[in-house]
């Protein structure tokens, strides 16, 4: 498994994850291309204020996975621990999926590559949007380590709009209820924060239809 922080120098995993496995699965042109990667990340002017503080990017990448998951950006406390969706929200996406926290972590088949790798900050009403232009500058190069992907599940208003584009409904509620318009390639959600408690009493149908399809699709590709 991979995320890329670094340890000693080098890339490597933190929390749950396994270092030697690791190495042995990227070691060769995809353990220098991601070296790269991480290293061209931290060096990027707009992270500076980041790199500075200590504070390194946080993706996970899986060279063999069937399933991506994007998102908006890091919440403090993941950004903190350094393991991703490492939180409530991230406990309620595991429930959704229907794997446990062993799956989500150890599989092997699971990316997460969300639209800012750093925490952007406390807003009004939940956490700042992704910073303008990360996505663009290091989406491609870090999904380019996992050409098996089959299915990505875009997490949030700020995911759905960055890859739906014109394609996505007038809000999120609708472009989430139309998700079989996007499959097999991506499947709309909305955030599993705690925050949208209220969203999910107002929309019975999204546990009841929705949910299903999903874990029928996830198990599907994790076996």
């Amino acid at each position: 498994m991979t995320v890329f922080v670094r340890q000693n120098g080098h890339p490597s995993e933190i929390g749950p994850l396994r270092s030697k496995d690791t190495l042995e699965q990227l070691e060769g042109l995809s353990m220098s291309q991601a070296d790269d990667i991480f290293k061209a990340i931290e060096a990027d002017p707009q992270n500076q204020e980041f790199t500075q503080q200590g504070i390194q990017p946080l993706y996970h990448v899986e060279p063999q996975a069937k399933i991506l998951i994007i998102s908006q950006a890091p919440s403090r406390k993941a950004q903190a621990s350094m393991t991703f969706w490492d939180d409530p929200s991230g406990d309620r996406l595991r429930d959704w999926l229907g794997v446990s926290r062993d799956t989500f972590y150890h599989s092997g088949k699971l990316g997460v590559v969300p639209l800012d790798f750093y925490y952007p900050g406390k807003g009004k009403s939940g956490d700042l949007p992704p910073r303008k232009g990360f996505a663009e500058k290091w989406h491609q190069p870090v999904l380019s380590l996992m050409p098996e992907v089959e299915l990505t599940l875009l997490i949030g208003q700020y995911a759905q709009k960055y890859y739906l584009q014109k394609r996505r409904q007038k809000t999120l509620t609708a472009t989430v209820q139309a998700y079989q318009a996007y499959l097999p390639t991506y499947f709309p959600l909305v955030h599993p924060s705690p925050l949208n408690y209220g969203w999910l009493k107002k929309n019975p149908w999204f546990e009841a239809q929705v949910l299903p399809v999903l874990q029928q699709r996830v198990h599907q590709l994790l076996q």
